[in-house]
């Protein structure tokens, strides 16, 4: 739904270092619906609250004065951003699409799981997708697509706060009957890390950046951790050209850590994977193409498994795997 930061949370959509709930399917749909419902009872017409919710009301208000008062979306449309009068026809388009779709022999991805055949369980520690995995031998993909919110593939245990697991409906039962051996796997697990998970606390305020000489997107996003293309969103940029002395809003990820733990001699621990560092030695580089996934790129290469891409290559979470990215692949 495109939530900026300040809007999200007017709607009680919180973020924090683990946890973004402007992905949270459910939780930024009902946001969405309360945010349209509040700029129709201001404007009156569902175009012009549509334009509000991509460009602001105030834009809109402007807009409308500039036009000599008209409240017709294509009377005010020239006057609106560029993107903002790009947006309406967009979703149009889109409506249609989804109502023509057998029409015009369009037909959607097979997804991994329906929301309606999926439900919730409130976790009662820290925990990974990895350590989930594991013990309910599911996969990392199947968990990122019901649980898009948690950004780090983390879900965090904080005090006063409940945070959810979505899983199909046929592996709420296998979660539950075995919690107590996941929260002791995940204990073992960490205590084993060499290196520590990042510590959860609440998003920072964001900073408004001037463009240096030398600068362009990546090397910003890089210095803060973000993607060029949440920049790119936050500042309505439409190309990645900039301007010296132009301002960008960003709101950064400067994760600090936690000191790991004293390693403990269960026998949970010692079942568990330690995290080792990459290997030393000869290396191929493989480049990510359009719609490879972990599983496949592992597949092009005997014996290398999704977890050693994942260590050798410090992948916090699939999410970052995107067409262009080089991957270091040892010989197993």
């Amino acid at each position: 739904w495109q939530f900026m930061y300040y809007t999200g949370k007017q709607f009680d959509l919180h973020v924090s270092s683990y946890v973004d709930e402007r992905h949270d399917p459910i939780r930024a749909t009902e946001a969405a619906c309360k945010y349209l419902s509040s700029l129709y009872s201001i404007f009156g017409d569902w175009d012009l609250a549509l334009a509000a919710y991509n460009s602001g009301p105030g834009n809109v208000s402007k807009a409308i004065r500039r036009s000599g008062g008209s409240k017709n979306y294509w009377n005010i449309r020239r006057y609106l951003p560029r993107e903002t009068a790009g947006y309406l026809p967009a979703f149009y388009a889109t409506y249609y699409l989804l109502e023509y779709a057998k029409e015009h022999d369009i037909h959607p991805q097979k997804r991994y799981a329906n929301r309606f055949e999926t439900d919730t369980v409130i976790v009662k520690r820290q925990i990974t997708f990895e350590q989930i995995n594991k013990v309910l031998h599911t996969d990392d993909q199947l968990l990122e697509f019901l649980n898009p919110q948690y950004k780090l593939n983390i879900i965090p245990f904080v005090k006063g706060k409940n945070y959810t697991l979505r899983l199909p409906k046929n592996l709420i039962g296998k979660f539950v009957s075995n919690e107590k051996q996941i929260y002791a796997f995940a204990e073992a697990d960490d205590a084993l890390r060499e290196k520590a998970l990042p510590k959860y606390f609440e998003n920072p305020e964001r900073i408004r950046y001037r463009v240096r000489n030398g600068d362009y997107l990546g090397k910003i996003a890089n210095r803060y951790r973000v993607s060029v293309s949440q920049i790119k969103r936050w500042n309505g940029l439409r190309s990645s050209r900039l301007r010296i002395g132009q301002r960008l809003t960003i709101y950064p990820r400067n994760y600090s850590f936690k000191k790991p733990r004293k390693k403990t001699s269960t026998k949970v621990a010692k079942s568990s994977t330690v995290r080792k560092a990459p290997p030393k030695g000869k290396y191929t580089t493989y480049v990510v193409k359009k719609g490879d996934s972990l599983w496949t790129i592992s597949r092009k290469f005997p014996k290398v498994s999704v977890q050693q891409i994942k260590n050798w290559n410090n992948i916090w979470s699939v999410k970052s795997l995107k067409p262009g990215t080089k991957l270091k692949i040892y010989k197993s």
